[in-house]
């Protein structure tokens, strides 16, 4: 489908009726094409396990936060000079 930026205004649920077709709308203005509008792939809804997650478990190594209580607490010490 092509759409121009009043088509956006006036027609939008025909614009969002072609993207709920999975269809591919291509934004023009003044005649000239300026964008494209996908729509997105929607995956399976499901639960995420935490430990799925890119940054679970990355500090895991690291010796000097075992007891992340006293990790944090040494970090919010006052300086003495």
């Amino acid at each position: 489908m092509e759409a121009g930026v009043l088509d956006l205004r006036k027609k939008m649920r025909e614009v969002m009726s072609a993207l709920d077709r999975r269809e591919r709308v291509t934004l023009t203005y003044r005649g000239r094409r300026r964008a494209v509008i996908v729509p997105l792939r929607e995956k399976k809804r499901g639960r995420i396990k935490v430990a799925d997650l890119p940054a679970f478990g990355m500090w895991a190594d690291r010796s000097d936060m075992t007891d992340p209580v006293a990790y944090v607490n040494g970090i919010r010490k006052p300086r003495s000079f």
